[in-house]
């Protein structure tokens, strides 16, 4: 692979993504012939084929794959190059992608926000997805730091702590149960439940939770974002369980309510990580340490406990009078 091109895995990695030929020339502004040209070429240089057709469209082989892992190495360690120079320049330059699972939108934007108005020469780039994909990004070198709750498993993963990231169970304000007090898990077991999809951070927590408490909860619907399912509460549709930070604005105007259930709000961390193979850049590490020494401003208030940086304490449902 001595004679490998930049050109030619760039043309590999517009295949992979777009699925043809067509399609990865005119995201490279270049024309099919020269994409099939550069294509065979690096194929010439592997030995092997990298890419093979499928009714699903171009897909990488096995090599192919194992090449533009290596390819997206390349191009993160350009980019930390980059930034690299600009900070021996002494300008305070870069560029960060940054990926954050979808809870956590309800506050990381407004921190990234402050970061880009204190530090306005580096170009910031945010992507909101499932814990699986964000984790995936990280992986493929295709984000430098991520915002979550739980250091992903078979990663080595430097994770530095933001603040606390409370989680409770949700009712519509009238709901029976919304004045009761001391319920436990097993006094919801009749409840239907209406929870994220599998692979959400939200949802494992809480199979975990009610596991433990040797509850079974009903589910009722399986919804693939916290906006459907605080309206879906709001309908009439069941309860859920979600991250307290996603409901703030609700909780406010008085139309959802926090169940007062034993043993919660069960309280996790938010974290801003980043491979431990990679070193961060002058930027990566500017916004990893904001993130850290004043991420936590930006958690809605509402819901900090008392003695954490907080002047209230977690908020219920009010009492029967």
């Amino acid at each position: 692979m001595r004679n490998v091109t930049l050109r030619q895995l760039r043309v590999l990695n517009a295949v992979a993504r777009n699925g043809t030929v067509t399609a990865a020339a005119e995201a490279l502004a270049l024309s099919p012939p020269a994409v099939t040209m550069q294509l065979q070429q690096l194929r010439d240089v592997a030995g092997v084929p990298l890419v093979e057709r499928s009714r699903a469209g171009m897909v990488l082989t096995a090599a192919g794959r194992e090449v533009l892992d290596c390819a997206t190495k390349i191009e993160a360690l350009l980019r930390e190059c980059t930034a690299s120079l600009a900070a021996m320049a002494g300008a305070e330059k870069g560029s960060l992608h940054v990926g954050v699972i979808s809870t956590a939108k309800y506050f990381a934007p407004h921190a990234l926000a402050a970061f880009a108005r204190a530090h306005p020469g580096i170009d910031l780039a945010l992507s909101v997805g499932l814990r699986d994909e964000i984790i995936e990004g990280l992986r493929h070198y295709d984000l430098d730091l991520a915002v979550m709750g739980r250091a992903p498993e078979g990663l080595e993963i430097e994770a530095s702590e933001i603040g606390e990231h409370p989680h409770v169970i949700v009712a519509r304000h009238d709901h029976p149960l919304a004045r009761r007090r001391r319920l436990t898990l097993a006094d919801l077991a009749g409840e239907t439940f209406l929870v994220r999809e599998r692979g959400s951070g939200t949802r494992g927590l809480m199979e975990r939770s009610f596991a433990a408490a040797g509850v079974s909860p009903k589910i009722g619907m399986q919804i693939g974002s916290n906006e459907t399912i605080k309206q879906g509460v709001l309908a009439g549709l069941g309860i859920t369980f979600l991250s307290a930070h996603t409901i703030d604005a609700e909780v406010a105007s008085h139309r959802l309510v926090v169940l007062d259930v034993q043993g919660l709000p069960i309280i996790r961390t938010w974290y801003v990580m980043h491979l431990r193979e990679r070193a961060l850049m002058p930027a990566a590490l500017l916004l990893r340490d904001f993130l850290t020494s004043e991420g936590r401003r930006y958690l809605p208030r509402r819901w900090h406990r008392p003695g954490r940086d907080a002047d209230t304490a977690l908020t219920v449902a009010p009492a029967v009078t």
